[in-house]
């Protein structure tokens, strides 16, 4: 007779939720997800508010991390930019569907060091470089072509020679203050923990959560 095993299982081996450091665990569910996501396993949704405390939501692509926080690239004259130097606040959400998982980080947000972003920058494809001077993101655009016509501009002015960053166009660092890792187990009864801390760079809190 066939043993069947139940899906969830082999996905719920080991007790995460006794986690003491998240960037860690982070770390090593975001290496599974590169092996099983078949696209971006890095994306992630980021949700900030505006003025009157409207909340967006977008996806956009994890560019690193580390104890410091968890870093993203964007247009500051964006409705992102703006939202996220005006409130300096964010939430983020990873979701990784093949491996029924989760985390969820909330915390300020703060520029990164200059050096650091052009670092970043350098690293892109031309194309991708070319396209931070053309995109005013986020605001209205008549046609493709005006588009197009503003990519045909600049790689007309830069040539064959160096792309600068342009000012606008930087990285956020997102400090988290609170991580939780979801996993998926059977009838919704789903393993939660939580961490917070006070501050960046103070001692983390962890807690179960009911599902």
């Amino acid at each position: 007779m066939t043993n069947l095993k139940d899906p969830h299982e082999e996905l719920t081996n080991g007790d995460f939720t006794e986690v003491t450091q998240p960037f860690d665990l982070f770390s090593e569910w975001l290496e599974d997800a590169k092996a099983s996501e078949p696209n971006d396993p890095n994306a992630f949704s980021l949700a900030t508010v505006d003025q009157t405390g409207l909340p967006n939501v977008r996806m956009l692509l994890l560019k690193g991390f580390d104890e410091r926080g968890f870093v993203f690239y964007t247009n500051f004259e964006s409705t992102k930019g703006k939202e996220l130097l005006q409130a300096g606040k964010a939430a983020m959400c990873f979701h990784w569907k093949s491996l029924r998982r989760q985390v969820r980080i909330r915390g300020p947000v703060v520029e990164v060091p200059a050096d650091e972003a052009d670092a970043y920058y350098q690293s892109r494809p031309r194309g991708s470089r070319i396209g931070a001077w053309a995109s005013k993101q986020s605001r209205p655009l008549e046609s493709r072509f005006a588009l197009e016509k503003e990519v045909a501009k600049f790689t007309a002015k830069f040539g064959i020679g160096d792309i600068p960053r342009p000012e606008h166009w930087s990285g956020m660092r997102l400090e988290p203050v609170s991580i939780e890792f979801w996993h998926d187990r059977p009838f919704r009864l789903h393993d939660r923990v939580l961490l917070t801390r006070e501050a960046p760079g103070q001692k983390w809190k962890r807690e179960r959560l009911y599902p």
